[in-house]
C-alpha cells in the first residue's frame, strides 16, 4: 500500500477572475442553448416539462464534469427527482464522449514514464465506461492477469475549479433563503469542492478502497461486500490500475434474479455498509449511484469508483448512532430529541413532551412498512414540516449522507420491495447491539458527559 496520506494535500487552485467569468458566460451560453432546442419545438404548456426534462441532460453534459456529477445524482434518485428525470439523466452515468486517444497517451507518459502498448501485455485503447471525471480501459499485465485502468480526463481540473468557484458564490446566494440555510448550502458545495480535490488523486481513491473494505470484512453482513485489488506499481495521481471483476449493475434486477441471488441479503449488505462505514468507522461511499455498484458471480455487492468518500467525526458519529438506536430500537422519542438538541440542528425549543410526541408522528410509520410502501417523496414533506417548526439547519455529515440513501433508496425498492428493516432478525439485532456497545466504548473518548442524553 502506498505509505503517503495524498489526502493531505489534495486542493485545487484558484482560478483567476477572467477565467471564472468565461466560465461563467459558457455556462450562460449552454442554459440559453438549452431554452433555444426547446422552445424551437414549440411545445404546448403542457408538453413544456417533457420537453425540457429531454434537453437538460445533455446540457449537463455540455457543461462538463462538475455538472455532470450533479446530473448523476439525479439520474439514481427517482424518489427525489421523479422517474422520468432520473431515466434522461441515466445516460451521464457512463456515456460521455471519451477523451483524444493522443492526450491519454501523453498522460501515461508523464504518470508512469512509457507508453501504455509497454506498460502492458495488451491494452484496449476504445474504453468501456467514461464518466465525468475518467474513463476506464480494459488491460493485461505482463504477468497475465486481466485489470482495468482508470485515466482521468486530460485538462480537467482548470474547468473543474472554475466551476467550483461560480457553484460558491451560488451557495452564498442560495442561503439569503430559509431553505438553504437549512440544507447548509455552502457547507455542501464546499464538501463537494473538497470531495472533487480528492477525486482528481488517484492514490487517495486507491487508499480509501483499501481502508473501507477491511473495516466491512469483520462482520458476517460485511461477507457479500467486495472491492477490486489495487496494482500499486502501475497507479499514480491519475492513472489507477485494479484487478477486473466481472458483473451485473445493482439496478439490472432481471439478470440478478436469473441468477438466483437474494435481493434481500444484497439490500442488507449494501445498509450495512454505509451504517458500519460511516457510523463505526467515519468512512462512506460518497457516490452510490448504479454505474458504481455490480453484483459478481457469487453474488458480492462489487463496489467501485471510490474518488469521493464521506467521513464523519467521532462526536457526531457516535451521537447518530444514538439517534438511530433512540429511534428505532428503543423507541424512546423523548432521548432522540435530545440528541438532536445535541447535533446543533435544532434552532428553535418546544416542549420535551411536544417534540417526543412529533418525533413519534415522524418515526413510528417508518419501522411499520415495507420498502415498496414507503413515498420519501412523503417522507421529505414530513421532515421539512418538522424543520419549519424547530428551525432545523442540518449538519453536513446528515445531508451528505443523506444523498447516499436517495441513492440506495431506488435499489432497496428494486430488490427488496417488501422488506422491513426492523422485523429481520439480524439486523435488528445488529442495531441492538452494535450500535450501543460502539457507544459506550467511546464515550469517554470523545469528550461527552454520557448525562447529556439524560437531562
Amino acid at each position: 500500500m502506498s505509505p503517503t496520506n495524498h489526502r493531505d494535500n489534495a486542493r485545487l487552485d484558484r482560478v483567476p477572475l477572467p477565467v471564472e467569468a468565461l466560465r461563467i458566460g459558457a455556462t450562460g451560453w449552454q442554459i440559453a442553448r438549452t431554452a433555444a432546442r426547446v422552445a424551437l419545438k414549440l411545445p404546448t404548456p403542457a408538453q413544456l416539462q417533457g420537453a425540457a426534462i429531454k434537453e437538460i441532460p445533455q446540457t449537463f453534459a455540455d457543461l462538463g464534469p462538475t455538472y455532470v456529477k450533479f446530473g448523476q445524482i439525479i439520474a439514481s434518485s427517482p424518489g427525489a427527482f421523479g422517474e422520468p428525470l432520473s431515466r434522461e439523466f441515466r445516460t451521464l452515468l457512463d456515456a460521455v464522449p471519451p477523451a483524444d486517444t493522443a492526450e491519454v497517451h501523453r498522460l501515461f507518459k508523464e504518470e508512469l514514464g512509457d507508453e501504455p502498448q509497454n506498460l502492458f501485455k495488451h491494452f484496449d485503447e476504445q474504453p468501456f465506461a467514461s464518466a465525468s471525471i475518467a474513463q476506464v480501459h480494459y488491460a493485461t499485465l505482463h504477468s497475465g492477469e486481466d485489470v482495468v485502468v482508470k485515466i482521468q480526463r486530460p485538462g480537467i481540473r482548470g474547468r473543474v475549479s472554475a466551476d467550483l468557484q461560480i457553484l460558491k458564490r451560488f451557495a452564498q446566494l442560495v442561503e439569503v433563503a430559509k431553505l438553504g440555510r437549512r440544507l447548509s448550502a455552502q457547507d455542501v458545495v464546499a464538501d463537494f469542492a473538497d470531495n472533487l480535490a480528492e477525486e482528481l488523486d488517484f492514490r487517495i481513491e486507491a487508499q480509501s478502497m483499501e481502508a473501507w473494505v477491511s473495516s466491512l470484512h469483520s462482520s458476517p453482513l460485511g461477507k457479500n461486500i467486495k472491492v477490486p485489488d489495487v496494482h500499486w506499481d502501475f497507479t499514480s495521481e491519475r492513472v489507477l490500475t485494479m484487478e477486473r471483476v466481472a458483473g451485473v449493475r445493482i439496478d439490472d434486477v432481471a439478470a440478478i434474479r436469473k441468477k438466483g441471488f437474494d435481493g434481500t441479503e444484497l439490500v442488507k449488505a449494501l445498509l450495512f455498509s454505509t451504517f458500519e462505514g460511516g457510523l463505526r468507522h467515519g468512512l462512506f461511499h460518497g457516490d452510490l449511484h448504479a454505474g458504481n455498484l455490480l453484483v459478481d458471480d457469487e453474488g458480492r455487492i462489487v463496489f467501485l469508483d471510490f474518488g469521493i468518500m464521506g467521513r464523519i467525526d467521532p462526536r457526531t458519529r457516535w451521537l447518530l448512532r444514538e439517534l438511530i438506536y433512540a429511534l428505532l430500537v428503543k423507541k424512546d422519542h423523548a432521548a432522540a430529541g435530545k440528541i438532536v438538541v445535541l447535533l446543533g440542528a435544532v434552532g428553535r425549543m418546544r416542549p420535551e413532551a411536544e417534540a417526543a410526541k412529533d418525533l413519534e408522528s415522524f418515526a413510528q410509520p417508518l419501522t411499520l412498512k415495507t420498502l415498496g410502501d414507503m413515498s420519501y417523496a412523503e417522507i421529505g414533506r414530513q421532515l421539512s414540516t418538522l424543520a419549519d417548526a424547530y428551525d432545523v439547519k442540518l449538519p453536513r455529515e446528515l445531508v451528505l449522507i443523506g444523498k447516499q440513501f436517495l441513492y440506495v433508496e431506488r435499489y432497496m425498492k428494486l430488490l427488496a420491495p417488501r422488506w422491513q428493516m426492523m422485523n429481520d432478525p439480524q439486523f435488528s439485532g445488529y442495531f441492538a447491539n452494535f450500535m450501543v456497545e460502539v457507544s459506550r466504548d467511546h464515550r469517554e473518548d470523545l469528550d461527552i458527559d454520557e448525562s447529556e442524553t439524560t437531562k
